[in-house]
């Protein structure tokens, strides 16, 4: 099958939905289909098969921010590569965004098969182009959500099925990673945009509660972004145990998630779904995370995980200091995520995407 998935975010710029449009890209190939990507882009791209069809520019949206192509010229770029390439089907991700996934929907001739990765409590933008929306939404011959938050938030001004198929994760990858190098001690790890989105200042509060009770503990943070400078608020001493590794290529990423003991995801909303937590579950991590939607549709209260309310920094030092004095807790809540996260991977995952364009086709 020839399959053209369009991405609206910029493949330079990190992501979820980015991620999971180049690995999907991967695991189609790796099973005997051809793949074209189109999506906006700074930089000339490594990935094979991808082609730039426009510059992107930042915009916020739903507290972060997103680097999106809304120039409507480039569907000419968009239209001539499908021409081209000539797809059995095209995937379009995120098609309510004004970016590449709703204008390949647009120009497309093929069967389009959409995935809709967002969630938002409120967003009177979408209310108010609704009637643009619903334009694109009919073209749709198959509706995904990567979660039920995200299949709410989407059809929540129109009607029509939309079924669930979840993010994929390299499972094997974060299952067997040799353990990355770090000062000795227990170790928290924060993997995320560092937004207030993403919930680092909560997480950088709880530390500093925690620090002084356990003087061994330390802090691990990958990702990078406006905030990175909350840790300036900690004590000196205690600021010299938070070990800032700045953003880090996926692919070497397992390798700290092997060197840790805890996996902390104090996001405060917004979230369909949660990546980061799976491959903290696939690398046999107990979760610490917020209890919203989305989050609390990947990790079980008990079972995975700890979920503590949002925007609560000593709610969340508590359910640290918990796991850091029960040792067998910690080894149930990790295994139990071992076995979850293989629902989540990308075998799985990309069969249920194939039957999808099946129907579509």
């Amino acid at each position: 099958m020839r399959i053209a998935l369009a991405c609206p975010y910029a493949l330079d710029a990190p992501g979820g939905v980015q991620g999971h449009v180049v690995q999907l890209a991967r695991h189609l190939r790796g099973r005997g289909h051809e793949t074209l990507v189109l999506a906006p882009g700074w930089l000339r791209p490594e990935e094979p098969g991808v082609v730039v069809v426009g510059r992107p520019v930042r915009i916020r949206f739903n507290g972060s921010v997103a680097a999106i192509a809304p120039d409507p010229l480039t569907r000419r770029t968009i239209r001539r590569a499908l021409t081209a390439f000539r797809p059995d089907v095209v995937h379009v991700h995120e098609p309510f965004s004004p970016s590449t996934g709703m204008f390949a929907a647009q120009v497309a001739d093929a069967p389009v098969v959409a995935t809709f990765h967002a969630y938002a409590d409120r967003a009177r933008v979408v209310t108010l182009a609704a009637p643009l929306l619903r334009r694109v939404w009919r073209r749709l011959a198959v509706r995904i959500a990567v979660s039920n938050a995200a299949a709410e938030f989407a059809s929540r001004h129109f009607s029509g099925p939309v079924r669930i198929v979840p993010n994929g994760v390299d499972v094997e990858l974060f299952a067997a990673a040799t353990p990355a190098m770090l000062p000795a001690g227990r170790r928290l790890l924060f993997v995320n945009r560092l937004e207030p989105r993403k919930g680092f200042d909560v997480a950088v509060r709880a530390f500093g509660m925690l620090a002084p009770e356990f003087p061994d503990l330390r802090m691990v943070v990958v990702g990078e972004g406006a905030e990175q400078r909350t840790i300036e608020q900690l004590p000196a001493s205690i600021r010299s145990r938070v070990l800032m590794l700045g953003r880090v290529p996926h692919a070497a990423l397992a390798p700290y998630h092997a060197a840790v003991d805890l996996f902390v995801a104090p996001a405060v909303g917004g979230e369909s779904f949660g990546i980061v937590l799976v491959e903290a579950m696939a690398a046999g991590l107990p979760v610490i995370a917020s209890d919203i939607p989305g989050y609390r549709e990947v990790v079980r209260d008990g079972i995975e995980g700890i979920l503590i309310p949002p925007r609560d920094p000593p709610a969340l030092a508590a359910a640290v200091r918990r796991l850091l004095d029960r040792p067998e807790d910690m080894a149930r809540l990790g295994e139990a995520g071992r076995r979850r996260a293989e629902r989540y991977s990308w075998t799985a995952v990309t069969r249920e995407i194939e039957a999808a364009y099946q129907d579509a086709l």
